[in-house]
């Protein structure tokens, strides 16, 4: 049911799986004092967590998705031929009939795409502009000499604003930054769909065609991350009154008509635990520079750093994550957790993402500094408070600004509850919820943190830390 402004009205009405479980995996559940000890050992940072040691794991939804009996009978079907396979080739086909792109490369995983394709677009001196970069793409681009700058609309910037496409490129904005750098400078924009670090808010199909028109004005190639193409498609079909009446993969074809290349994580919307793409839509010179790359840094151009099983599953599961009634159970899921979370008032970016929610952790604990970062205060407070990992979006991943070395104020502190696809029942909502709420009970005793040690790039995957005792 659409609002007045066409976002879907939250009920606490959970949607039911499409699906039957045939496979079962035992957890644990440690104690509060095994918890905080673990937590404490792992130097307060969650990816440093042994996985045995979680009982809800929302560290991510990248790879951890549980596959279907049919893509598990692909793992069988798998071509394992060096050169050529089978499984290649039904890849291929898959990526070329839903995209509608001549040249589709398979990689490891979506920083492999991100690591063969922009040393071809970028380097020292030129920059690239997103909606919003992620953690791992923005730091692809500095890596080659770049820098990355972001250009979300407004709307996105207030969490408690309900408007259809908060993850929106700000048009004007962008065209601004162009004629800031001049043209020569800018070597790539990046559409993010859905776009992770605004909160898994979708770009509507009418902002990336402005954008493509911009693009092209300016003699500029786009880029899609692709990684929740199809969640982003869904909202489309929810929201944009064009297409209510489309399906999935027509809605997916129109977006993707726009750009001129795509890079894809496969590891969400394809619900495979491996798998990425590269997809050219008619650049025979580029996709040559391409695989060039590719089997410098990856392996051999028809199995891409990937074995033949795993071409085979993500060539099912492309299409498997585009069945709408699938779509429908997963964001039913989101807005499920949302309204219990409405009802106690704790705050997130609304309306709910594509793959889960993103808590408002600077509107939770309003004590704590950008500095001593709220959104990993909130991470560690849900696994201390039931077992819960979950991840810090804000000044924490953010990161140190790469010419001064000061730390960057982000323009959210969110802890990111990252809803792994066909994993968790309601029963694992209701814990989530009933986690928040206390935490939020006590919210105004919690401390932040300060970084003991970390790595140049990409610090909040291996950073130490220890909490402020005040």
């Amino acid at each position: 049911m659409l609002n007045s402004k066409g976002v879907t009205a939250m009920a606490k009405k959970y949607i039911p799986e499409p699906f039957r479980i045939k496979m079962v995996e035992t957890i644990k559940v440690p104690n509060r004092e095994e918890r905080e000890q673990k937590i404490k050992e792992a130097n307060y940072n969650v990816f440093s967590l042994r996985a045995e040691d979680v009982y809800i794991d929302l560290l991510t939804d990248s790879g951890t998705n549980a596959m279907s009996d049919v893509q598990w009978a692909g793992v069988m079907r798998g071509d394992e031929a060096y050169a050529g396979g089978r499984s290649y080739y039904r890849l291929v086909d898959a990526g070329r009939d839903i995209f509608g792109y001549k040249y589709i490369q398979p990689v490891h995983q979506g920083r492999a795409a991100e690591k063969v394709l922009f040393n071809l677009l970028i380097g020292p001196g030129k920059v690239a502009i997103s909606n919003m970069f992620f953690d791992t793409t923005r730091a692809h681009v500095e890596l080659t000499g770049a820098r990355a700058i972001d250009c979300v609309v407004k709307e996105a910037l207030d969490p408690s604003l309900k408007a259809p496409f908060k993850g929106n490129m700000d048009v004007e904005k962008l065209e601004k930054l162009i004629n800031e750098h001049g043209r020569e400078n800018v070597g790539l924009v990046v559409m993010t769909i859905t776009n992770n670090s605004a909160g898994g808010q979708p770009v509507s199909v009418e902002n990336m065609r402005e954008v493509s028109t911009l693009c092209k004005k300016y003699g500029i190639p786009l880029c899609i991350d692709a990684a929740r193409f199809a969640e982003n498609a869904y909202f489309v079909k929810l929201r944009e009154d064009e297409f209510k009446n489309s399906s999935i993969k027509k809605i997916t074809r129109e977006m993707f008509s726009y750009a001129d290349m795509f890079t894809m994580s496969a590891k969400k919307d394809a619900i495979v635990n491996m798998g990425g793409l590269i997809g050219i839509k008619d650049d025979k010179e580029l996709y040559q520079k391409v695989t060039e790359n590719c089997i410098a840094l990856e392996g051999f151009i028809t199995y891409g750093g990937l074995s033949g099983r795993d071409l085979e599953a993500l060539a099912i599961g492309l299409y498997e994550g585009m069945e709408e009634k699938y779509l429908e159970y997963r964001h039913g899921q989101m807005e499920y957790l949302a309204s219990i979370l409405d009802d106690e008032g704790i705050a997130y970016q609304s309306p709910v993402g594509g793959h889960g929610l993103f808590i408002d952790a600077r509107a939770m604990f309003p004590q704590i500094p950008y500095y001593e970062f709220p959104g990993q205060a909130l991470a560690v407070e849900l696994y201390k408070e039931a077992g819960i990992r979950a991840c810090d979006i804000g000044s924490y991943m953010l990161g140190n600004d790469p010419d001064t070395g000061k730390q960057l104020k982000a323009d959210f502190e969110f802890t990111r509850l990252a809803v792994p696809r066909r994993v968790y029942t309601q029963s694992h909502f209701d814990i989530m919820a009933e986690a928040l709420i206390a935490i939020k009970k006590s919210a105004s005793k919690v401390k932040g943190y300060r970084i003991t040690w970390q790595p140049r790039v990409l610090r909040h995957f291996t950073a130490t830390l220890e909490p402020i005792e005040k």
